[in-house]
């Protein structure tokens, strides 16, 4: 991989790996426009980014300098991990998922913030994606910072729990999220009071974090299982939704099983690169291939 900024630009060239659409649409992420085929805004960090896919695996970056690609977007799009060694690994775990691995060659898993993966999971519940992509823009623009505008349309960071402290359990309902509201703000106000946070995180194995998640109201192991994954860099989470149910009873359980037992099974089975081997069959389940 060879990084080239032009002017006010980033190039990426020979990535590896990757597809900023498989990427960005994969289920993990909820703040983001597509523009056309191979461009997309993107809102992170507080910041707005536009991305376009380029020819012979390259990506551009627009409006971005050096230092804040290396120390935000690449991070951000988990640029700088091997992802061929992961799947040989997986590979060599299962043969079996090489159909969703080729299919599916160019996902990465984004490393993205805990407060906004937090409320984005209690928003998905029983929610297509488009829905949940709504509700958090929606969120944003009523209560985040404006970043910029692009092709006529105005982008906000998703707010921060500062911003959202005066914000009621109704001022959510108002925004249809129907029966999440208490949950967004139970959410909220333990972010707040300091009963959970991120630096709460960093000491606690996995079966003590996602406790430690599920004393929200409202989240349970399939939600938080997706904010240690996408928002706490846990890989070896396997969150269970009905996709990865029915792929995993089809592969691996011809009788059915719970969800608890798929997940003890993926951790044997997928150790620490659970979470890399779960998008690539809920990506490839939820597409309609399997």
């Amino acid at each position: 991989m060879e990084i080239v900024p032009q002017n006010r630009d980033i190039l990426i060239k020979d990535i590896k790996d990757f597809e900023i659409d498989q990427t960005l649409e994969c289920g993990q992420s909820f703040h983001f426009d597509r523009i056309n085929e191979d461009e997309y805004i993107v809102i992170a960090h507080n910041r707005m980014l536009r991305v376009r896919r380029g020819e012979k695996n390259s990506l551009v970056l627009y409006d971005t300098s050096y230092e804040e690609y290396k120390s935000i977007w690449e991070d951000y799009f988990d640029l700088g991990r091997d992802y061929s060694a992961i799947k040989e690994y997986l590979l060599s775990r299962d043969e079996r998922l090489a159909p969703a691995i080729e299919a599916k060659y160019g996902v990465r898993i984004m490393h993205q913030e805990f407060f906004e993966m937090l409320m984005s999971f209690i928003i998905s519940q029983n929610k297509q994606i488009p829905q949940i992509k709504k509700l958090v823009f929606a969120i944003s623009e009523k209560w985040g910072t404006y970043v910029g505008t692009m092709y006529g349309k105005d982008y906000y960071a998703f707010p921060t729990p500062k911003q959202l402290e005066k914000v009621s359990a109704q001022d959510f309902k108002e925004l249809k999220t129907g029966f999440r509201a208490p949950y967004l703000y139970d959410a909220l106000s333990k972010v707040l009071d300091g009963s959970i946070s991120e630096e709460g995180t960093r000491e606690l194995d996995n079966e003590a974090l996602l406790n430690y998640l599920c004393g929200i109201k409202g989240v349970g192991e399939k939600v938080a299982s997706c904010v240690m994954l996408f928002g706490l860099s846990r890989r070896d989470a396997f969150p269970v939704d009905v996709w990865i149910k029915r792929i995993m009873e089809e592969m691996y359980f011809e009788n059915g099983a719970d969800k608890k037992k798929i997940a003890a099974f993926a951790r044997d089975r997928f150790g620490e690169y659970g979470g890399y081997a779960q998008q690539y069959l809920f990506y490839y389940a939820r597409d309609g291939k399997k």
